[in-house]
């Protein structure tokens, strides 16, 4: 229930204007593209997760709370456990993460698809919300997210930020808000205390990589426990976001860019910026993955004569060029080896991430020879773009060529055919093919919530 408490005045500050806007808009407000977008994040999130309900990761977590509460109301995706909103937001939100195949905004270098939608549907579901109620609060808790990301990206992640969990709890936050049917003042205070939530290093980068996966299920879970708490009375600072002791003091060092998060709000859209992974690794490594399949289709490439591959890109990427790949997430999160296996094998799945695919020799000598480094063009381009420029010498010649944007950005997009596809690909072998066709009518049409919920649980409980 939500607490009763006097009305604040309207307030001027950058919080107070993203409050005043998430909290006042309805949903006939929407434009449709918004809307449609927000089915798009929400397929691509159900693909993401139900896949990912089986990582090891996801298993640790739903044995977690498997063991340390009783039933509740919110479903596992994937598996028979229903637990409670905040706990089913965590596990879902890690899972979604757990295979590196969700959605993501560039220019925030952040993944809100995670937080928001483990969040909205978690706390749906608990609420037994309508469809236009978790439209809207999926629309609001992403557009939420991505201003936020952007605004504060690339300080934030200079810093050693992890930017899904650091600005992901403020999207669920304002997502859970409106489907509390909170008010203005609950609107403030969850964003108020999402501030104190806020977190996650990147350190994953250097060891004990699965950490990250954990990211968006505690940006999710701790964005449902700051409404929840908000909507019972507890308070937060108004000024959360600009204040002096605030997220970007503390998160950017007071670097942010202002009009990234309240400029045009309404009129611009910024989720409708999001994109699609089609392969199952980091973003970073999208872009070098796309320029050897062009090549490979302008021209086969013998890999026995590759004599050495330079990538040229953007800091942000250019950090993932080690050529270590003992395990799963270190061969996922490495430009040399993205480009080793896309020469191979072509366009990667998640069986080229494993351990006899890692082993293969072939691989292994091209992955030697791959240098990464940032190019000037690159750095001046980024975040507007994700530039990749790959030069393979070849039996004594060069081929180079520059990749823009890699697909699945808004300016290079993934149908709605192949969103469905992805979806059937990944959780088809988790739910069945049969399954994957009545989601996508659900999501498609979202005029049963309740059928929705129902398809995606699943008939065993976690190994």
């Amino acid at each position: 229930m939500t607490a009763v408490r006097p009305a604040p005045a309207p307030a001027t500050g950058l919080t107070a204007q993203l409050v005043d806007w998430a909290a006042g808009l309805r949903f006939a407000d929407l434009p449709d593209p918004v809307v449609h977008q927000a089915k798009r994040v929400l397929l691509d999130y159900v693909a993401a997760t139900l896949v990912g309900s089986a990582s090891a990761p996801a298993r640790i977590l739903q044995r977690y709370v498997a063991e340390t509460e009783s039933s509740g109301p919110s479903t596992v995706l994937g598996t028979s456990l229903r637990v409670t909103a905040p706990s089913a937001a965590l596990v879902n939100g890690t899972a979604t993460h757990g295979l590196e195949v969700d959605d993501g905004y560039t220019p925030g270098s952040t993944h809100p698809g995670g937080p928001v939608g483990s969040a909205v549907l978690a706390v749906a579901e608990a609420h037994d919300a309508g469809p236009e109620q978790i439209l809207l609060a999926t629309a609001l808790g992403l557009e939420v997210h991505c201003r936020i990301g952007g605004a504060g990206h690339p300080a934030t992640w200079r810093r050693g930020f992890h930017n899904t969990a650091l600005n992901g709890v403020f999207g669920a936050a304002t997502a859970t808000a409106r489907l509390l049917d909170g008010d203005r003042a609950v609107m403030a205070d969850a964003l108020g205390i999402a501030g104190s939530h806020a977190g996650g290093l990147f350190e994953f980068l250097h060891g004990g990589g699965e950490v990250k996966r954990l990211h968006p299920g505690k940006a999710a879970r701790d964005g449902v426990v700051s409404a929840e708490l908000a909507a019972r009375g507890l308070t937060g600072p108004s000024t959360v976001l600009e204040g002096p002791n605030g997220y970007f003091h503390a998160f950017a060092d007071d670097e942010f860019d202002r009009d990234h998060l309240v400029g045009d709000l309404g009129a611009e859209w910024r989720m409708l910026g999001m994109y699609v992974k089609p392969y199952p690794c980091c973003r970073h490594l999208h872009g070098p993955i796309d320029a050897i399949l062009a090549m490979g289709a302008e021209e086969p490439i013998d890999v026995d004569t590759v004599e050495s591959v330079r990538v040229e890109t953007f800091p942000a990427a250019a950090r993932h060029g080690s050529r270590r790949v003992d395990d799963f997430i270190a061969a996922q999160l490495s430009i040399p080896y993205a480009v080793a296996v896309t020469m191979v094998h072509g366009a990667p799945s998640l069986e080229h991430f494993a351990d006899d695919v890692r082993e293969d020799p072939r691989i292994a000598r091209i992955v030697d020879v791959v240098e990464v480094e940032e190019a000037e063009d690159c750095v001046r381009d980024y975040p507007a773009m994700r530039p990749a420029r790959v030069t393979v010498r070849e039996g004594g010649r060069e081929r180079v060529l520059r990749i823009d944007q890699p697909y699945g950005e808004p300016s290079n997009p993934v149908r709605d055919d192949d969103l469905e596809g992805k979806l059937h690909r990944l959780a088809g072998p988790v739910v069945g093919e049969q399954r994957c066709r009545a989601i996508a009518e659900a999501i498609w049409a979202f005029d049963d919530p309740a059928r929705l919920f129902e398809l995606l649980g699943g008939p065993g409980e976690p190994a």
